[in-house]
């Protein structure tokens, strides 16, 4: 334990335990074959961790998309960055329903899942370099997660992108460039959404319907856009306006956690969910060596012995709604009507 920290040394990564070959039929019904990504060309997607321009002419169409979704994007004036203390007025005005100042919510968020002792597992910001690590331990131990990715890394890691769906995870949307999206315009939002879509769907030929907004950063304004863009807001449990479900794991890269506190968030979460009548989403992160030890060496075997036990499993399966209503191409319609198409 005493290992795992900020200035750490690189320890030794794990090859993936199949590389998926181009064309191979994944087992998600109706699905298309898998796309070669090595036709992919990152010169033909924005630059890597950067908010995308506005001004293509893929993101005009877009944001023209959302003008005939039919959905009223609210008149939302954009934050400053800084989060609560920079946005007072905004934080103090409840018609937005920013969850980041007070934790508000509209029934379109997935916050829970909905049986006790369900766990939604997920991840945020891969695919990274130790996220084969991740996914060789839930081989191992039959553990399904949601990965929530951002466009940039779908880019840069396409194989660990394809490992992760064709070892039937879920892949969501975390935006291109992981920026606050109540910070940005419209205009901005829908090109962080689309790029990431696009980028997702090359590498996969499927489309994810849900979305996590970067840091939790969601408002009316900012849910509108998503859904009109056909993506569903899953944020991660908040038992009251100061205390939420997410580990702090992804500090522990930058120095300002350390592990041993990571933990005790870990048993503050557990102590709650056990008392909880639904189930529960964390938040935790793939995109750093030292959250993916935390999550095989402690977190995550903690759970498993856990006793009476959790049920683990990816967003889409606590909903109880099968693996194939996760993407706009192979959803049932007609069981699972989307909020908006997305098309």
């Amino acid at each position: 334990l005493a290992s795992i920290t900020f200035n750490q040394s690189s320890l030794a990564t794990v090859p993936l335990d199949t590389t998926a070959v181009p064309g191979a039929q994944p087992t998600l019904a109706g699905a298309p074959p898998l796309p070669n990504f090595a036709s992919l060309s990152p010169s033909n997607y924005p630059a890597l961790d950067l908010p995308p321009p506005t001004d293509s002419q893929l993101v005009q169409q877009w944001i023209q998309d959302v003008a005939n979704s039919g959905f009223s994007i609210p008149n939302i004036p954009v934050n400053s960055p800084g989060g609560c203390p920079n946005n007072t007025a905004a934080a103090a005005d409840s018609t937005r329903c920013w969850w980041t100042c007070g934790g508000c919510t509209r029934d379109t968020d997935i916050t829970t899942c909905p049986n006790t002792l369900q766990w939604g597992l997920t991840y945020d910001d891969g695919p990274g370099y130790y996220t084969p690590n991740l996914l060789d331990y839930l081989d191992q131990t039959n553990l399904k997660s949601t990965f929530f990715v951002v466009g940039s890394r779908a880019i840069q890691f396409p194989a660990y992108l394809q490992a992760e769906y064709m070892g039937n995870h879920q892949i969501a949307v975390h935006t291109w460039s992981h920026t606050a999206l109540t910070t940005q315009t419209n205009e901005e939002i829908i090109a962080e959404l689309g790029w990431s879509k696009k980028v997702i769907k090359d590498v996969l030929g499927v489309t994810p319907n849900m979305m996590r907004p970067p840091y939790g950063d969601i408002d009316d304004r900012v849910r509108a856009i998503s859904i009109a863009m056909g993506l569903t807001p899953v944020i991660w449990t908040r038992i009251s306006p100061t205390a939420t479900f997410d580990t702090g794991d992804f500090n522990i890269h930058g120095g300002s956690i350390s592990v041993e506190q990571v933990l005790q968030n870990w048993e503050y979460i557990i102590s709650n969910a056990t008392a909880m009548s639904s189930g529960f989403i964390v938040l935790e992160h793939d995109l750093f060596q030292q959250t993916v030890e935390v999550a095989t060496g402690y977190i995550l075997p903690d759970a498993l012995a856990h006793q009476p036990p959790f049920t683990i499993e990816p967003i889409i399966s606590c909903l109880n709604k099968p693996m194939t209503d996760a993407y706009i191409e192979t959803n049932n319609n007609k069981t699972n009507p989307p909020l908006a198409s997305g098309t």
